[in-house]
């Protein structure tokens, strides 16, 4: 299976401005894969440290600050010499061995010759305390899940070729048409973990790929007790185990007493901190302008919580399989396609989408494209009433308006309507 990230570390591998590099994102995303793939096929070897299954490596870190010392010792370990530029340093689990994480600042001040790449299971938590790692010594890397281009691909590589010949307003033929909202349904139930999509691809089992949804939610609420620091793990949890019916009240907002009767801010502010800084909840804040900057209108005290993987909250969700493929309309469906949505627009635009929402109308997204304002209007099917998004359009007259949905891709006026499955395109799509 190719991943797009791979494009970002030949990027890094011969920048100047390289520093030792740090991959996060929740577990399970991909990141251990990702590293030995990039090693094995774009350096003459690559030397690969757990920190989790080899405890006596950390050992190492603990007393050494020099960067050329540890590289010896690392060697020797390895069992083969480290060269420069040739061979990569891969760190995994590197939240087990804090030291470690802090070497890198060595590496990037005396051996920055030295290629290393490190990840682990939510470091970014870690990164949302300063003090615990190399601030400035560092490039960031957000590994996700995969995202329905990449997830198209593994699953067929013609239909993928054929998607990306998709050109702005290109006519898209109705056979092509319905097999990608069909490689679209199949999205929504499978997602985008790495273990789903190699045991779909392997297997074509949905028994089984409801196994690994269950199994990868039962290892994430593990972690929350293991991993948690000063924060409550209970609380993590109620927080998590509360987004599906969160996202299935109308507004869709977040309420602290939806989590616990008489719930405040201050008793789970941390929590929901917690579970972004970990890749495992993306949150969307409501703005009170839809005005460039964007950012400057955040309503910090309103906002919606989403899930990382689309087919892991259709798992939390209790939503069967069939109610995507054969019904038009279901419960859920709205806060579904949205998720789908947003986990294929993060990482497109610099600045993360935001919503709009007042006593009068709802704008499901908004998305800052330089100083452009876009509204996006999503539907899981092919309805077009959208009676709140029409109006800004009509009153602000934007360059792009899009509207997300089953139905064709076309221009309308003002409205361009994308497929549901040209979500991952739409930058592109734009220009």
């Amino acid at each position: 299976m190719k991943r797009n990230a791979i494009e970002d570390l030949i990027k890094w591998k011969s920048s100047e401005e390289r520093k030792p590099m740090v991959l996060k994102g929740a577990r399970q995303v991909g990141k251990t894969w990702l590293m030995k793939e990039f090693g094995k096929n774009y350096y003459s070897s690559y030397v690969y440290f757990n920190f989790d299954e080899e405890d006596e490596l950390k050992s190492i870190f603990e007393v050494n600050k020099n960067p050329y010392r540890i590289i010896e010792l690392l060697s020797m370990i390895a069992g083969e010499k480290i060269i420069p530029g040739e061979t990569l340093i891969i760190f995994d689990e590197v939240q087990e061995c804090p030291e470690a994480l802090n070497s890198l600042k060595y590496f990037k001040e005396k051996a920055n010759d030295y290629h290393v790449i490190a990840a682990g299971s939510l470091l970014g938590t870690l990164l949302a305390k300063p003090k615990s790692y190399p601030v400035g010594m560092v490039n960031l890397l957000d590994i996700f899940p995969l995202t329905f281009d990449e997830f198209l691909e593994a699953i067929d590589e013609p239909l993928y070729a054929y998607y990306c010949s998709i050109e702005k307003e290109q006519h898209i033929e109705e056979i092509f048409h319905n097999r990608l909202l069909e490689a679209y349904n199949y999205y929504l139930i499978i997602g985008g973990m790495p273990e789903c999509v190699t045991s779909w691809v392997k297997y074509k089992d949905p028994a089984r790929i409801a196994r690994i949804q269950r199994e990868l939610i039962e290892v994430y609420e593990n972690d929350f007790s293991k991993h948690n620091g000063k924060v409550n793990s209970g609380r993590i949890l109620m927080v998590f185990r509360s987004i599906a019916s969160q996202l299935a009240k109308p507004n869709e907002k977040f309420m602290y007493g939806a989590v616990r009767e008489g719930g405040r801010a201050r008793d789970f502010e941390e929590a929901i901190e917690w579970l972004v800084s970990a890749g495992m909840i993306n949150r969307v804040y409501n703005v009170s302008k839809m005005e460039h900057p964007l950012s400057a209108f955040d309503k910090l005290d309103n906002f919606k919580l989403f899930v990382f993987d689309t087919g892991l909250l259709k798992h939390m969700a209790g939503l069967d399989n069939s109610a995507i493929l054969l019904k038009n309309d279901y419960q859920f469906k709205g806060p579904l396609t949205e998720n789908y949505v947003l986990q294929q627009l993060r990482g497109q635009f610099d600045i993360e989408p935001r919503y709009y929402s007042d006593k009068n109308s709802e704008i499901d997204f908004i998305i800052q494209h330089g100083t452009e304002i876009i509204p996006i209007e999503t539907k899981g099917g092919e309805d077009k009433s959208a009676p709140s998004f029409k109006r800004y359009i009509i009153e602000k007259k934007p360059e792009h308006a899009i509207r997300f949905s089953k139905r064709g891709y076309l221009k309308n006026g003002l409205i361009t309507n994308m497929p549901l499955y040209l979500a991952r395109k739409m930058r592109d799509l734009l220009d």
